[in-house]
């Protein structure tokens, strides 16, 4: 099969298409024939030594991707055969393994091959993994959105995307999206945010508050040493912020006597360390808002597998919309 893949026994984290043999599944291990391979800041960051994982297990080979979508072709020992020719999407392909998504095939254990429904895209179903479920735990680390405020920063990204739609499906009462532009406000008014601000105004606070006069309970925060001061001074008391992206030189500067009195709390989360339950809580949401129809996919950026080094730069140069690399285009 060609794959896209990086050495990691030492030499530069450089992709490069070759054709290696195809993997076979292993007890209880799926093999998906991928259509999209769907690209994150965490693909490129761990290929580069920027995450503080380890790139790959043993092996001196990384197919990148935790995110995609396919067909299922072959199953291993102790997974029913009804699940060949099932379309799936994928969840952390690429995490503990060296197969990811950027290749004609990977295998991957059976419960990480989630049922893609006829009417969804091979295209959303490569949108959902690392943003949709990352946006489900943020949403719910303390309990359902249903009826609270809820403040997405970075509407327009893929995360942020993901937690107004899912936010909206779940009931909250109101969602509030910050982008910093026009063309990122119109997607998250797409997304359905009641109310799209840009952060980079100096009104941003006072508009935030008066669509919130009693404050904002939720915040799906995605540059928390940016942006806690703005969130402070528009949480409601008892509000709680979920920090899921950063960079290793982020400090937040936490005012900790502010915070106590109004009772808000900071939390933090990496996809990659969240408990087994509640990961199998937030894969059965968004599957039911999947199911409902209530996603959707941001404008997708396309490229082939043989520019996935241009999909990966393209991520990591803050490329607006989806970037996938599609296994059908030449």
């Amino acid at each position: 099969m060609l794959a896209a893949l990086y050495s990691t026994d030492g030499d530069p984290p450089e992709l490069e298409i070759r054709d290696i043999p195809t993997p076979s599944p292993g007890p209880g291990e799926v093999r998906v024939r991928i259509a999209i391979s769907g690209v994150n800041p965490t693909d490129w960051k761990t290929r580069k030594g920027l995450t503080g994982r380890s790139a790959s297990p043993p092996g001196g080979f990384q197919i990148p991707n935790q995110d995609g979508s396919g067909t299922i072709d072959a199953v291993g020992d102790g997974v029913s055969t009804e699940r060949i020719g099932q379309r799936v999407w994928l969840l952390l392909a690429a995490h503990g393994s060296s197969y990811g998504t950027a290749a004609e095939y990977t295998v991957v254990p059976a419960a990480k091959a989630i049922p893609l429904p006829d009417d969804a895209s091979f295209e959303l179903g490569a949108s959902l993994g690392v943003p949709a479920l990352t946006a489900a735990y943020c949403l719910t680390t303390d309990g359902p959105p249903a009826g609270r405020t809820v403040l997405v920063s970075g509407g327009a990204g893929a995360v942020g995307h993901a937690a107004i739609e899912l936010a909206r499906f779940e009931g909250a009462a109101s969602v509030i999206a910050t982008v910093s532009g026009p063309a990122k406000a119109a997607l998250a008014t797409e997304a359905g945010a009641d109310t799209v601000v840009n952060y980079r105004d100096s009104t941003a606070a006072d508009r935030i508050r008066e669509a919130a006069p009693t404050g904002v309970e939720r915040f799906v925060e995605v540059a928390i040493a940016e942006n806690l001061e703005l969130d402070l001074s528009v949480a409601a008391p008892g509000a709680v912020i979920v920090a899921y992206a950063a960079d290793s030189t982020s400090v937040a500067h936490a005012p900790v006597r502010r915070l106590m009195a109004a009772n808000i709390a900071l939390r933090f989360m990496l996809l990659y360390l969240v408990p087994a339950a509640d990961l199998q809580a937030a894969v059965a949401r968004t599957s039911a808002a999947l199911a409902a129809g209530a996603l959707s996919a941001l404008p997708i950026q396309r490229f082939s597998l043989h520019e996935a080094g241009a999909a990966h730069d393209a991520v990591e140069g803050g490329a607006v919309g989806k970037v996938v690399i599609d296994l059908n285009q030449d």
